[in-house]
């Protein structure tokens, strides 16, 4: 039988990328189980199989640590939102396509609807200090707007929508039920958290955002 060493290396045989890609890892999971202020530092080291040492050699203390997990998670989906190609479609399937992935990316990646709410608790504080957060977010803000341009001047969708008050129609819709679909099934009594009833909100989500912007 190999021995523990040679069955898991020790970290400092690990790449950079790599132990840093262990430690963001850790450190979702361990904010999202117990936020920001109840998380610990050493049980994120031990998570990622790393020393405190060389956590705070890759990201200098927990509220960097924080940070660079919210970036992360902002890149999953600003990631994903670059390969649906909106340019490239007519602009009422962009828009369809766009509202369909944002729903499906929330429940997918439910950390990452945690994370956001953790965030909101301290106003945005270490969002504030990011220097990539609104880079990753323009090339989105430029894309929503040239996909309504286009509609307007073909005649199929409505003038005067602000591109980020879109956006941000589209993800309350579907954030807020995703967020909060245990209570709301309590409190009307119905089973909103299984695969048909959130195909069927995201089916209600289209709908709504489409209808709203048909010309």
């Amino acid at each position: 039988m190999p021995s523990t060493s040679q069955a898991a290396p020790p970290a400092a045989t690990r790449s950079p990328e790599r132990s840093r890609r262990s430690i963001l890892k850790a450190a979702t999971g361990e904010f999202v189980s117990h936020g920001f202020s109840g998380a610990s530092v050493n049980e994120i080291a031990s998570r990622a199989a790393i020393n405190k040492r060389m956590l705070y050699h890759y990201f200098g203390n927990k509220e960097e640590l924080f940070l660079a997990v919210l970036e992360a998670a902002y890149e999953r989906i600003r990631t994903g939102e670059r390969t649906l190609k909106l340019d490239h479609l007519q602009p009422m399937q962009a828009i369809e396509a766009l509202v369909r992935f944002s729903y499906d990316h929330f429940v997918k990646h439910p950390d990452f609807l945690a994370l956001l709410n953790i965030e909101n608790l301290y106003q945005a504080g270490h969002l504030k200090k990011s220097a990539k957060v609104q880079q990753m977010h323009s090339p989105l803000v430029g894309q929503i707007r040239n996909v309504l341009q286009r509609g307007q001047s073909e005649g199929v969708l409505r003038a005067g929508v602000d591109p980020v008050e879109l956006y941000i129609t589209i993800a309350s819709l579907s954030f807020f039920h995703l967020s909060n679909r245990y209570t709301l099934s309590v409190i009307f009594n119905r089973e909103l958290a299984t695969p048909e009833a959130l195909s069927l909100r995201r089916d209600h989500v289209v709908a709504v955002v489409t209808g709203f912007l048909r010309a």
